[in-house]
């Protein structure tokens, strides 16, 4: 079992919460480090998964249930089947309260986004702690190697699909998932969608993979409405399969790109709508550049600490940054990605990091070392970008 930074993440929220919610797409793992932690708690765990019929029914009167759990850690597989749920645990955690059990009696499992998992669970402010378990990132695989690097690239960090025994297995199985996520798992959640035509907007999110979206001209490709194509795209967001990447929104006195940019998450789901089977497919289409910034996108803002702000600049004038990102307390990062290992920077940037008055200004490039660019730029790999944003 590859060893997931948010295991400590989460039994440290338990020390200081009632209760914490994982949240995180389906098969990216939740399960398994859920049931670790409760294998480590100090008395067994309870694991009830909602989406069992066997588990549903013992919760046909959930608060005597739950109640006579006290003393153990509890987790709830899949909540968003059961928000009437959220009402009951915070009878119960207030009542414990009063005995003076204070912490880590819920873990609850989910495969919608805190924004949406947040409208039912508001019963429960103040008493719950929210995380995200992203597919594996660099720094869980151990990746030391360039291709070590572009093997997690490439296939994604799905477990199952990282750890295939080849490409071919790894690429079967994520066409696997996605069929499974259209035809059953998200008509589950409620959108009565048909699954070729969430295929095909997926499918075109992928080819445009880092670029603002024109939701007319989707539209227009898959013969639905804009506005229907934008709660398509609500959806793939809440999902957690989706990152709507927000333009700058501070008053620079220029002409800004007000649109989101769009990125498919895990960039092995990329490379399976668009049929790449091997690395090779990959470096040899359009989405090269995207599907990397993507990816590099993902790990940063995993390794960024808690309360940072991510944004891209670009102007209609032509002044462009991948990613600004707004670190506590004054600090604000301009980021370029390049699929590169001698990168090199256009005028645009430079322009870009004194509009938003850049306090470091890094280029991340696929190279083995990092070294200073000049005119104030580092060149990092990305190892080391993940590194410094850990520390910052």
């Amino acid at each position: 079992m590859i060893a997931r930074r948010a295991q400590d993440q989460v039994s440290e929220l338990l020390t200081r919460f009632p209760a914490v919610a994982l949240l995180g797409p389906r098969q990216v793992g939740k399960t398994t480090l859920a049931l670790e932690i409760a294998e480590s708690a100090d008395s067994p765990g309870l694991y009830l998964d909602l989406e069992r019929p066997s588990d549903r029914a013992k919760l046909g009167d959930p608060e005597q249930y739950l109640a006579a759990q006290e003393g153990r850690l509890v987790v709830l597989d899949e909540i968003q089947r059961l928000p009437g749920l959220f009402e009951v645990l915070r009878g119960l955690i207030d009542q414990r309260r009063r005995k003076g059990l204070r912490t880590g009696q819920f873990l609850l499992l989910g495969s919608a986004s805190i924004e949406l998992l947040k409208q039912s669970s508001e019963t429960l402010a103040g008493r719950i702690a929210y995380l995200e378990l992203t597919p594996l990132l660099l720094a869980e695989t151990a990746a030391k190697t360039p291709a070590q690097r572009d093997r997690l690239w490439l296939r994604g960090g799905f477990p199952d699909s990282f750890l295939s025994t080849n490409d071919a297995a790894s690429l079967e199985w994520r066409e696997e998932f996605i069929g499974t996520y259209l035809e059953r798992d998200i008509p589950a959640l409620g959108p009565r969608i048909p699954a070729e035509t969430l295929r095909r907007f997926w499918t075109m999110l992928a080819h445009e993979q880092g670029t603002t979206v024109n939701h007319a001209v989707v539209a227009g490709g898959i013969g639905v409405s804009g506005q229907t194509i934008a709660r398509y795209l609500d959806l793939m967001v809440d999902l957690l399969l989706v990152r709507r990447l927000q333009p700058w929104a501070a008053n620079v006195g220029k002409r800004l790109i007000r649109s989101p940019k769009i990125y498919v998450r895990d960039s092995g789901l990329v490379h399976a709508l668009l049929g790449l089977r091997d690395l090779d497919a990959v470096l040899g289409h359009p989405v090269t550049g995207g599907s990397w910034e993507g990816f590099v996108l993902e790990n940063l803002l995993a390794a960024a600490p808690v309360g940072a702000r991510p944004w891209f600049y670009r102007t209609n004038a032509g002044a462009e940054i991948d990613l600004v990102l707004e670190l506590p307390p004054k600090e604000r990062w301009a980021i370029e990605i390049k699929r590169s290992s001698a990168p090199s920077l256009s005028r645009g940037y430079y322009i870009g990091c004194d509009d938003v008055k850049a306090t470091r200004r890094l280029v991340i490039h696929t190279g083995n070392e990092s070294f200073p660019l000049g005119d104030g730029v580092e060149a990092v790999t990305i190892s080391d970008a993940i590194k410094a944003l850990q520390h910052a």
